[in-house]
């Protein structure tokens, strides 16, 4: 399974059910690497999409502890486990977990590869990532060039979990 993110200099993914800035390059990355294949999102990241719609062209599946949850056209579950059971038989390599911050670090050791847009500034934020530099299992296997964005540099991340299990 993956996980693609966008995180600032402190790790920090969003700030009130918002990510922190849109880069053009970034969502066209997202919307490539995630079309025709399969979502796994919390309840806050559903809700914070255009008119709160899944995601077009993907098996959006959404955790939630709400019971009665609608979803909006997404498969909806109320635990990891469940989800994880949902995407058993697809290839683990077209599942992608896309946040938020409960589900990344629920479902982290699950993922295999962790695909990481970086941007070098501090914004304000409420919600983070786990800092994968500082973690023993996940190793940093490629980095692109730096990239600008007006006065923004990023660069694209391919982070790898070193446990054989996941």
């Amino acid at each position: 399974m993956n996980l693609i993110v966008a995180v600032d200099k402190n790790w920090a993914i969003g700030y009130q059910n918002s990510l922190l800035v849109s880069i053009p390059a970034d969502m066209r990355f997202f919307r490539e690497t995630t079309t025709n294949k399969v979502i796994i999102m919390g309840r806050k990241t559903l809700e914070s999409f255009p008119g709160g719609k899944p995601l077009k062209d993907r098996l959006n599946i959404v955790i939630t502890k709400k019971e009665n949850y609608d979803g909006n056209g997404a498969t909806v579950v109320h635990s990891v486990e469940e989800a994880l059971e949902l995407v058993k038989d697809y290839n683990t390599e077209d599942v992608f977990v896309i946040g938020g911050e409960s589900i990344y670090r629920q479902m982290l050791p699950y993922c295999k590869v962790a695909h990481v847009t970086k941007i070098d500034f501090a914004y304000q934020a409420d919600t983070y990532f786990p800092n994968l530099d500082k973690e023993d299992d996940w190793t940093l296997e490629l980095e692109s060039e730096e990239q600008t964005y007006y006065n923004l540099e990023y660069t694209f991340c391919k982070y790898v979990n070193k446990k054989e299990n996941c």
